[in-house]
């Protein structure tokens, strides 16, 4: 049976910020498996459609979308941030669709509060960078600040960054319906009944660790924290990522599927 993998970003971020991790993963996997990383509404190439305010409206898009490109379930989820809430319902409401989930550094409510799940020193620089709108460059300069911690070729990486921002410009307008779906979704509070592993970086000084250690704690799911990476885990790290998912694939209970 072929593994269908469906990647999903966070807020504001396509399938072009996973840069060099999805051939990592690619490489790592079996030879019959088909890497997927579809925009979700807003970002990307559908970067003129309008965000929805919700999370499951963004996993109804994104099956409908699937759909229509021919790509029949289940599938495996690997996602992170606002992503990873989006896996997070698509799991809760559609189980029978998801062989397994990988969350990378997402936060959810009831579990973790406003001010863990984005770090107060943030806010000055998200609100000046609202308010200012500087030149491309030095947006994408100060998400990477925000977001990672030792990138691989920052340079390179900032201006591949640049360019995908140019090619696809998100909206403000686009950008606050995001948060606002982030922000007013709620997690069961019990795990969706799938096979899931939560991945987080001890270093995230975007979200407090404690919002992965908390989902966690209530769910009683596998995990594993990197002691340095920032929260675009995938970019600081694509190899661990990898290594951390190859390894938690060989321990599932034979009785799951492969």
């Amino acid at each position: 049976m072929s593994d269908i993998w469906v990647l999903l970003r966070g807020l504001t971020r396509e399938q072009g910020h996973w840069g060099d991790f999805i051939p990592t993963l690619a490489q790592a996997l079996s030879a019959s498996s088909t890497l997927l990383s579809p925009d979700l509404p807003g970002n990307g190439t559908l970067h003129a459609q309008p965000s929805p305010t919700e999370v499951p409206a963004m996993v109804d898009a994104l099956r409908a979308g699937l759909a229509q490109e021919g790509h029949a379930p289940p599938y495996r989820l690997l996602a992170m941030s606002l992503g990873a809430m989006v896996a997070i319902e698509w799991a809760r409401r559609h189980p029978e669709e998801i062989r397994s989930c990988v969350l990378i550094n997402t936060s959810v409510r009831p579990f973790s509060r406003f001010w863990q799940r984005l770090r107060p020193r943030n806010y000055l620089t998200i609100l000046r960078l609202a308010l200012i709108r500087p030149d491309t460059l030095a947006l994408e300069r100060a998400v990477m600040r925000m977001t990672t911690r030792h990138p691989p070729a920052p340079e390179a990486t900032l201006a591949r960054w640049t360019a995908l921002r140019e090619r696809h410009p998100v909206s403000l307008a686009n950008a606050w319906r995001q948060l606002r779906a982030a922000i007013g979704y709620r997690a069961p509070r019990f795990a969706p009944p799938v096979p899931l592993l939560v991945l987080y970086s001890a270093a995230d000084g975007l979200v407090n660790p404690r919002c992965s250690e908390a989902l966690i704690q209530h769910w009683g799911v596998p995990w594993q924290r990197h002691p340095s990476a920032g929260h675009d885990l995938p970019l600081d790290d694509a190899g661990w990522v990898t290594r951390q998912v190859q390894e938690w694939l060989a321990r599932q209970k034979p009785d799951t599927p492969p």
